[in-house]
């Protein structure tokens, strides 16, 4: 009979040793879950500062491009208006001239076209 509760008692020993591995197994499991979401959270983070700052980075160049284009529009006005200045210039030039009993209606060999320089 002693050796059935030496069987018995060795049987119960397997048992609890294997419970407690069972145990220690799925804790140690536990913890490495955690650690991965862990390391899941800092990624996820890391990765919404980086699209933040890469929306942010979107987000002012697309101001610059705007700002760029504005200034592009106002220098081609400015262009044009000075164009228009030009040529009212050139009129008033030309009205001058035909109203200035002084100023021979054929141009001289030696006048270049757009000298301001009159001989009275």
């Amino acid at each position: 009979m002693d050796t059935i509760w030496i069987v018995i008692l060795v049987i119960v020993a397997i048992v609890v040793v294997a419970g407690i591995v069972w145990y220690l197994r799925q804790r140690q499991e536990q913890q490495q879950l955690e650690e991965q979401r862990e390391e899941a959270r800092g990624a996820r983070e890391e990765a919404s500062v980086s699209e933040q700052r890469a929306e942010q980075a979107r987000l002012e160049a697309e101001e610059k491009a705007a700002r760029a284009q504005r200034e592009q529009a106002e220098a081609e006005e400015r262009a044009a208006q000075a164009r228009a200045e030009q040529a009212r210039a050139q009129e008033l030039n030309q009205r001058a001239d035909t109203l200035d009993p002084d100023v021979d209606d054929v141009p001289d060999a030696d006048d270049v076209p757009g000298d301001d320089a009159r001989t009275t």
